[in-house]
């Protein structure tokens, strides 16, 4: 469509015989780090009114449940450059209390991976990723931890975790080969070099004990990092037939007041992942390797970082246990835009094999918590619960979109509606929708296969989390005030086999059709 169209619209054309690939139950995955009040009065809280015996807080588990979170990542983040996972096994009155370098706290190690895995079998039986620490320390606690974790019986340290109440091993498959460690800030942060021998080295180790473990290797910390691309190319060349992913992060927010650049923000985050994939497409065919590695987009969100709730504790006697860090009030823009980033996570499922939003709880996250009180949902848990619920199990059809443009300061001419499409397990069809304009709704237009419209009492529905003022939050006090509502315009004409609905400006939309 011109660029000079004065009319926001978008057309999306659905079509089952082109598919990108199939949805990886992993691209559902959150993070939980031992950082604020993620892990105390966020999941576990003894004492608390909906508390079990093992100090789980039901309120949580049960809105986790809602959220469909499958892989949890586990224990960091930067916490794991410093962390001794001993520390957090074995009698709660015998575990020691340590200085937390990455966020200047205390921590109790009342929670460690036992806790962990109980609490992960409380909600669902999800999948732990479990990330070993490579900034302080190497091969021989990641070896240690890999004992602890999975082998079965009759070792030392296998037998120290059937003795701390866990008779059957762990069983985790997927480990990060430490977090960020491109990083200046990272606790060991280390050159490419260093890092992609020492992590080669590592994986060379875990798979003589364990050869179908799930390497995930650091890749940049952000797209803009002086050091990505190179980075990459460093890392991969070590250790790219020993890893079967390398890692993305990526946190988005408004800079200098530009909404409108913010609200674009998927187009970077499409460009990041581009361009990880064309530096393991590289990689394969210097090293002419057969083997195939995916990206773990294993870190990302909206997070303001430089408000006030991201500032660190200072001073050398300063070290509080589980402080209120990172604990963004998310508003409707903010779930736009993350709504906009699950839509290309989605449409990159060729690529993206697995994803892990930062965080789960508290921190930066889709569930609130109150110490003693109730817990709650922010705006961004409604786009992550509804494409979780309607999109696991399927399959992304390769997008046909053609969109009116917007201008932005930062990313040029861009679609003002993203959208994808998904293919049920069910048969159904889903497809999610943003409309980035920050002042105008679309009119989108859905061409649906003939085989869909050709089903009997076919239902169609569409939800959008809209509000008329985009700064709308959920808070202690109105936990309420943004959800997701039917979206009363959507029709669908049998003849011409399409869908119609209204975009409102700064909205994100789900269309079920089944």
């Amino acid at each position: 469509m011109s660029k000079t169209s004065s009319i926001n619209s978008a057309r999306l054309v659905v079509d089952d015989d082109f598919e990108v690939a199939k949805v990886n139950q992993r691209l559902f995955g959150s993070f939980v780090e031992h950082l604020g009040r993620c892990v105390y009065t966020g999941i576990y809280e003894p004492g608390h009114p909906t508390a079990d015996a093992d100090g789980f807080r039901q309120d949580v588990i049960d809105l986790v449940h809602e959220l469909g979170a499958t892989t949890i990542r586990y224990p960091g983040g930067n916490f794991v450059s410093g962390y001794r996972w001993e520390d957090g096994v074995g009698p709660k009155d015998q575990r020691p209390r340590r200085l937390d370098m990455a966020w200047h706290s205390t921590e109790t190690n009342q929670f460690g991976l036992h806790e962990m895995a109980k609490w992960l079998q409380k909600v669902g039986g999800n999948e732990l990723m479990e990330a070993v620490n490579l900034g302080t320390r190497g091969l021989e606690d990641a070896m240690d931890l890999l004992e602890y974790a999975n082998i079965p019986g009759g070792t030392k340290l296998s037998e120290e975790r059937r003795a701390n109440g866990a008779d059957k091993p762990f069983d985790i498959r997927m480990w990060c080969l430490g977090n960020e460690m491109d990083g200046p800030w990272q606790l060991g942060h280390k050159s490419a070099e260093d890092y992609g021998t020492l992590a080669a080295s590592v994986a060379r180790g875990m798979r003589q004990m364990d050869p179908d473990l799930e390497l995930v290797v650091c890749g940049s910390s952000a797209h803009n990092m002086p050091t990505f691309g190179a980075w990459e190319e460093t890392v991969l060349s070590k250790a790219y037939d020993l890893v079967d992913f390398v890692s993305c992060h990526a946190y988005y927010q408004p800079h200098d007041g530009d909404m409108v650049s913010f609200l674009a923000s998927g187009v970077d985050m499409d460009g990041f992942i581009k361009d990880v994939a064309a530096a393991i497409d590289a990689t394969k065919a210097r090293l002419k390797s057969k083997h195939d590695v995916f990206i773990s987009f294993d870190e990302w969100n909206v997070w303001y970082q430089d408000a006030e709730a991201s500032k660190n504790p200072e001073g050398i006697g300063n070290w509080p246990v589980a402080p209120h860090l990172l604990e963004d009030i998310y508003s409707v823009a903010d779930a736009v835009v993350f709504g906009d980033l699950m839509i290309t996570l989605l449409k990159n499922a060729d690529r993206v094999h697995a994803a892990s939003l930062a965080q789960l709880v508290n921190v930066i996250a889709p569930i609130m918590t109150e110490p003693g009180g109730p817990a709650w949902r922010q705006t961004t848990f409604y786009p992550f619960s509804i494409t979780a619920k309607f999109a696991k199990g399927g399959t992304v059809l390769e997008p046909k979109l053609d969109s009116s443009q917007i201008s932005t300061p930062k990313y040029g001419d861009v679609d003002g509606v993203n959208a994808v499409a998904v293919r049920g397990a069910d048969g159904s069809v889903s497809v999610f929708a943003v409309n980035r304009s920050l002042d105008t709704p679309a009119e989108f237009e859905v061409k649906l296969p003939d085989e869909v419209c050709a089903q009997s009492g076919l239902n169609v529905t569409a939800q959008t989390l809209h509000d008329d003022d985009i700064n709308a939050k959920n808070t202690r006090e109105d936990q309420n005030r943004v959800a997701l509502e039917e979206n009363k315009t959507v029709s669908f004409n049998v003849d011409t086999e399409t869908v119609k609905v209204t975009l409102p400006a700064v909205s994100w939309t789900a269309i079920h059709v089944k």
